[in-house]
């Protein structure tokens, strides 16, 4: 959901939408570290300063105007041969395991991997960089003094791929149909767009809410932009299998609906030489594979149907690459640091269901959760336990008692939150290992009694009669085992699970209008959390269809925490605001937190070159690596 690249983590999903997957990880464009425009200067606040090259969260630029590319990639890598792989990150309407539309901007369907590729945007992300954009169909930006208003300058030569040139009116036709017909998640995050105008074919100028997030411009200037001549016949917010007109460094080519698509290369791409592309997009063709089991896709692999795999069942990892090829060489396997912040992962309670809404019953099913024992003995020791909705970013998660500036945001809320949010943050409970924990189990007996539960025929029971029963939601079986030791210790607290596995369709409809009790997922976290907040904790995100609010948090301390972030004017401001953030839904126990890992664990058909060091925050490899055809030979695949 753009982004640095929210890898597909042990658990079922990774978190999708804006700020955590497909859109870039933007930020304000503050003024700050920029200079400022004279007219702005002399008092007049709706001036523009002058053009530059480039936006970021607080105005800090690694790159120069006159760059010629980025640092991490090999300016004169070669052209030609293929990528493939299942995909690994998904955002809005995309499903890992199948796909029936083209169209992956809008909630109808399952939409197919890799569509971003089709379409340019604005700007373009540095990798090596938190939250920076710089040029792409625009070739400079200027900010209004009072931040309100950014006048982008396209370049003239910058094309769709039938030859029509991309306009300002292009622009302004994609983000007003965004706003009104795209996906939930994107209308919820660019309502504060009051205006998209045109200054002839080569200008616009985007027009925003006083109330807007720091994120809007640069989720703005992340956004794909669609040719409006092509859709006057065609209805956008329809699920299509038609590839649609694009104008980014590939097209749509062959696809066999629900199994795999292939991506082509444009050869004469407009862009190709920009110093944001120099050196990227270097494969003739991108095909990802879809399979609904996980087993079956690392059979896949091992027969070339696919030449690139991250591993994420430790298992498989530490005991499945066994296989000829590997001994051979003609597979290599990796392990890159991932130096992203993982976010949360674990296992969202449905808090709009009533049997969840005591914090107490909450608290008891985690102590149930035995992660020790998961670990070792189903996942080879290969994993770290989530605590913090910031798990992998040090200076936004929470550590000791509350005090300072975390303790005066934190302080209008006392009485209104959890008593834990001011003292050491909450953490999840450390097992003997044993797989039943009788300590940690009596406490949660204890907790579901307070809590209005008494054991009845071996089951809790609240004082309606009513049983207290969970299903777990999945759309594959590789997460069977871990639920299962899951409900084993349930069962002992007199407390009902069961799996529900469902095809992926079924799953994203039911998520979709939360018709669920518990979902597993994975919330992976910008460098610069902003916008994307409201769309995973916000009270106005709780009951949106299709958003990532999975618990159904509607809190006002959260709510007021999220909006300092937003509006933050420092790093270190925004690093105190998540860390009183991270207190208050640690203590509301709205998930069970799972674990992360800290790695990239890579299989891959040894046909590949690669720059010696990955961009900081992103994998990288579909933008940066290339084709090397003697390597291919030896190992015996092909283009």
């Amino acid at each position: 959901m753009s982004e640095g690249v929210s890898r597909r983590g042990a658990l079922a999903y990774a978190g999708a939408a804006a700020a955590f997957g497909l859109f870039p990880a933007a930020a304000r464009a503050e003024t700050e570290g920029a200079p400022a425009a004279p007219a702005a200067a002399e008092g007049d606040p709706q001036a523009f300063g002058p053009e530059r090259h480039g936006l970021s969260a607080f105005g800090e630029l690694k790159y120069g105007p006159d760059f010629k590319t980025f640092d991490y990639v090999r300016v004169d890598a070669p052209k030609g041969g293929s990528y493939s792989q299942t995909p690994s990150t998904i955002a809005l309407n995309q499903n890992f395991t199948t796909f029936n539309t083209l169209n992956a901007y809008i909630l109808k369907g399952d939409g197919a991997a890799g569509m971003e590729l089709v379409f340019d945007t604005l700007m373009a992300r540095a990798y090596d960089e938190p939250d920076a954009l710089y040029g792409l169909v625009a070739q400079s930006v200027a900010v209004s003094g009072d931040g309100l208003a950014f006048r982008f300058r396209l370049r003239p030569e910058a094309r769709f791929h039938d030859g029509s040139r991309l306009t300002a009116e292009d622009v302004k036709w994609s983000f007003e149909t965004l706003k009104a017909k795209g996906h939930p998640l994107i209308a919820q995050q660019i309502r504060d767009l009051e205006g998209v105008e045109v200054e002839g074919e080569g200008v616009v100028v985007l027009r925003l809410s006083p109330k807007r997030t720091r994120d809007l411009p640069l989720t703005l200037a992340g956004l794909p932009i669609f040719s409006k001549a092509w859709y006057a016949t065609r209805d956008f917010d329809a699920a299509t299998m038609e590839p649609p007109l694009g104008s980014g460094p590939y097209k749509v080519g062959r696809i066999e609906p629900g199994r795999n698509i292939t991506f082509e290369r444009v050869a004469d791409w407009w862009a190709k030489d920009l110093p944001v592309n120099a050196g990227q997009f270097n494969f003739d063709r991108v095909r990802y594979e879809f399979f609904r089991d996980r087993a079956v896709a690392f059979e896949a692999f091992k027969g070339k149907a696919y030449l690139f795999r991250e591993e994420f069942t430790s298992r498989v990892w530490a005991t499945g690459y066994d296989f000829p090829a590997v001994r051979e060489g003609k597979v290599r396997r990796e392990t890159l640091p991932d130096l992203t912040p993982s976010g949360a992962q674990g296992l969202w309670l449905n808090l709009r269901r009533a049997k969840f809404q005591d914090p107490r019953t909450r608290a008891a099913i985690t102590l149930a959760f035995d992660f020790e024992w998961m670990n070792k003995n189903l996942m080879f020791d290969a994993y770290k336990r989530t605590a913090s909705v910031f798990q992998g970013a040090p200076e936004m998660m929470a550590t000791g008692v509350a005090e300072g500036a975390e303790l005066a945001l934190l302080e209008p809320f006392r009485g209104k939150i959890p008593d834990e949010a001011f003292g050491e943050p909450l953490t999840p409970p450390v097992s003997d290992g044993s797989g039943q924990d009788r300590a940690l189990l009596r406490q949660g007996a204890k907790l579901l009694r307070e809590a209005g539960w008494t054991t009845k025929n071996g089951r809790a029971t609240n004082a309606a009669g009513e049983a207290l029963t969970i299903e777990f939601l999945e759309f594959e079986p590789s997460f069977e085992p871990h639920l299962s030791a899951f409900i084993k210790n349930l069962k002992v607290l007199g407390i009902e699970g069961t799996i529900r596995q469902v095809d992926p369709a079924q799953f994203q409809q039911r998520t979709n209008s939360f018709d669920f009790d518990v979902v597993s997922r994975r919330m992976s976290m910008s460098p610069t959390p902003g916008e994307g907040l409201r769309q995973v904790y916000s009270s106005e995100s709780a009951n949106l269809p299709g958003s990532q609010n999975l618990s159904g948090v509607a809190n006002p301390a959260v709510d007021s925490l999220i909006e300092t972030m937003i509006a933050a004017k420092s790093r270190d401001e925004l690093h105190v605001a998540a860390r009183a953030l991270d207190r208050v839904l640690r203590a509301l126990r709205t998930w069970v937190p799972a674990w992360y890992k800290d790695t990239h664990t890579l299989a891959y058909w040894d046909a590949y070159g690669r720059p010696p060091e990955k961009p900081r925050f992103t994998r990288g490899t579909l933008e940066t690596w290339w084709w090397e055809a003697d390597k291919a030979e030896k190992a015996g695949v092909k283009a």
